[in-house]
């Protein structure tokens, strides 16, 4: 356990590997902390032949939105100035995890800081507004329901609007990102807001692979241990990072 930028985090994974990932835990911005998330981090850091930090970030809604966003590209900032070379570094996240990866990029490139090799996003949450026939369509095979969505707008943004780019990065200038991976499950009700995304950063010229996973809800990342297609899922992304890692060298 360690401090990074004021807020508590934890390091896993060898000191001495060159490589690092930071981070971001799910939970719907209200819950959730890096101890929750200690296998899945584990098995990414494996995965991806690296050092893994992972940040306890503000959690709304005794804070509030952007207080999320400012922690984790302070977070990504710090590691920075530790010395950590971006080109050997990467974010990933899940869940709330995956939009904050989302924003953190946006920041990290329009504050003029070196972007990091590439970039993870597990079922993330592209728009606040929530839209898309998935959102309806998918009730039945996700365990988040349209209840939830909406107590996370209400505690997470607090009166934000919701296509506030920061808020909503698919509302954000995509433009000049580093390579992304998005994952999403086949039964997930985001499903519909992940694909938009990754067609808005085609658009912007931005390389995005795009994952979808037959069968699996919201989050199945986390349960690695007794899914095949979470631990298929972590590899991936393991996989992904060190050909983006490779290709940078």
């Amino acid at each position: 356990r360690t401090v990074v930028a004021g807020r508590p985090a934890f390091w896993l994974g060898p000191d001495s590997a060159p490589r690092a990932i930071l981070f971001f835990h799910g939970g719907g911005f209200t819950i959730g902390s890096s101890e929750d998330h200690l296998e899945i981090c584990g098995r990414l850091a494996a995965a991806a032949g690296a050092r893994l930090l992972s940040l306890d970030y503000r959690l709304a809604p005794e804070h509030p939105f952007p207080a999320a966003v400012e922690d984790c590209i302070a977070a990504y900032a710090w590691l920075l100035e530790q010395g950590q070379d971006p080109g050997r570094t990467a974010l990933a996240g899940i869940s709330a995890g995956g939009t904050l990866v989302l924003t953190t990029l946006l920041q990290a490139r329009d504050r003029g800081l070196p972007l990091p090799a590439a970039a993870v996003a597990m079922s993330p949450a592209p728009d606040l507004a929530f839209p898309g026939a998935s959102v309806q369509a998918n009730q039945a095979t996700d365990w988040i329901t349209p209840a939830r969505l909406e107590s996370l707008r209400t505690n997470y943004l607090r009166g934000a609007d919701p296509s506030l780019p920061l808020a909503s990065p698919i509302h954000a200038r995509l433009a000049g990102l580093p390579p992304l991976l998005l994952q999403v499950g086949g039964g997930e009700m985001l499903l519909d807001g992940v694909k938009d995304l990754a067609r808005a950063l085609e658009r912007a010229g931005s390389p995005v692979e795009l994952e979808v996973y037959a069968g699996v809800f919201h989050c199945w990342q986390v349960f690695a241990g007794v899914l095949a297609p979470g631990r298929r899922a972590i590899d991936q992304a393991g996989g992904f990072l060190k050909m983006a890692w490779q290709k940078g060298c």
